[in-house]
């Protein structure tokens, strides 16, 4: 069966506009829109029907009558009247089978989706397409019944229909695989709904003092939602690193929310100090994306002078979330004091240094933090360890190590569950005092 033949059995059957018509035959030919395809196919009929008239004239006009109802083509209603024969209307309103005509409200949707993001600041988008099932379901049976090997979905064209006009009409740039904006148009209700993807900001925070936790720490005793023990505030503690940094870039994106992604976390009574840590702020919703980071890098270091200092504010995107999450790639270094039971030698601290460096530690996860995270035995790294002596009971030491080895219980022990440790290495209880983050080195 070829082309113009299987296209008029479609319209014997079924009346389909010019869009679905053309749909049919849509990878046939090129730099065609569908409703070219199926207006020029019914133009093609009409012409082959008017032509079978002057020998079969019953034949002809049924094609034509065919063309003029089902194919809603006025060039063979124009030709019917000119035959003087009369068009065969039907009792209802005819509307297309696979698109009842929504395809006429191309433009209006493209007015009420430009309405929908004018608030928002946006160079990406795409078109996502949301169908009934039952529009989904006939296509379906529909190419099934007349072997469609040359179509395109429903879905397909019109969010390429209306992706190609948004974007004219906006300028802005289709992105199919990291959009900032993805705008869900329901053709077959009217529907519009705006879909605004996170705005990610990268950058290293250094903690200048101790007692300040990296994020949010919810009062315990009523989870946030306020009681006696946290003085109705939620929290446990007034401020975090988390909350000095978002709020300035939050407030200038007008976002919903934000989220806090580091590589590790310190300890609250630890500082982090040096080049910082690296972290990645999400911003939920983002009306503003624009932003000058310069100028938010000042305001977020200016409200929380001598506690946390920002630097290197970047645009990123959730890829770098990923890669801080494995914070086992990263090297980091630490300076602890630390406090023995006993007196300790030069000889001793020297066999610290040469028992600890290029050691692997096994750590079974601390009992400090087995609440929240799982009870694993894992095993890190130590690239180098320089221990100096502070007093009779006291000593310095700088660790490099691989991410992910928690350091106090390297001096303790942990009752046995990190070894080799400190204290069983010289017989001589540890006890860890102050504690430095000094480097994160991670492969940015």
């Amino acid at each position: 069966m070829d082309v113009l033949e299987k296209a008029l059995t479609m319209l014997e059957k079924r009346p389909l506009c010019d869009h679905c018509l053309g749909r049919q035959f849509a990878l046939l030919g090129y730099g065609i829109e569908n409703d070219s395809r199926g207006k020029a196919l019914k133009l093609a009929l009409t012409l082959h029907a008017n032509a079978l008239f002057t020998s079969k004239e019953s034949e002809g006009v049924k094609k034509i009558r065919v063309l003029a109802v089902n194919g809603f083509c006025r060039e063979a209603q124009s030709t019917l009247e000119h035959l003087r024969k009369r068009i065969i209307r039907k009792s209802n309103p005819v509307t297309c089978f696979l698109c009842e005509d929504k395809f006429k409200l191309v433009e209006s949707l493209v007015e009420q989706a430009l309405v929908a993001v004018e608030s928002y600041e946006y160079s990406t988008f795409l078109v996502g397409i949301e169908l009934p099932v039952t529009v989904e379901e006939r296509e379906d049976e529909f190419k099934a019944a007349f072997e469609v090997a040359y179509g395109e979905s429903i879905r397909h064209e019109f969010g390429r229909l209306l992706g190609k006009t948004i974007a004219e009409r906006a300028n802005k740039e289709v992105e199919y695989k990291k959009p900032e904006v993805v705008v869900v148009i329901n053709p077959f209700v009217g529907q519009i709904r705006v879909q605004v993807n996170p705005l990610f900001v990268r950058g290293r925070y250094r903690k200048l003092v101790r007692y300040i936790p990296q994020s949010k720490w919810f009062c315990s005793g009523c989870r946030g939602k306020g009681c006696v023990k946290c003085n109705w505030s939620g929290k446990l503690y007034s401020e975090s690193v988390e909350e000095l940094v978002s709020k300035p870039l939050l407030v200038a994106a007008v976002g919903e929310k934000t989220a806090f992604h580091a590589s590790g976390r310190e300890d609250i009574d630890a500082r982090m100090l040096g080049t910082g840590r690296p972290f990645v702020l999400e911003i939920s919703k983002p009306r503003k994306r624009l932003l000058d980071l310069k100028k938010l890098e000042a305001e977020v270091n200016d409200g929380a002078k001598g506690k946390v200092k920002v630097s290197k504010l970047r645009f990123t995107n959730k890829d770098v979330v990923r890669r801080l999450k494995k914070g086992e790639s990263a090297q980091k270094e630490y300076r602890m004091l630390v406090e023995f039971e006993h007196p300790v030698s030069a000889e001793n601290l020297l066999l610290l240094e040469e028992k600890l460096t290029g050691a692997s530690v096994k750590q079974q996860t601390p009992l400090r933090v087995l609440h929240r995270r799982a009870d694993l035995i894992r095993e890190r790294y130590i690239y180098k360890v320089k221990v100096k002596k502070v007093s009779s009971k006291r000593a310095e030491l700088e660790i490099r190590c691989q991410g992910g080895l928690y350091v106090k219980e390297l001096m303790s022990g942990d009752e046995g569950r990190t070894m080799p440790n400190v204290s069983d290495l010289l017989g001589n209880r540890a006890k860890p005092l102050k504690l430095d983050v000094l480097n994160v080195k991670l492969d940015e």
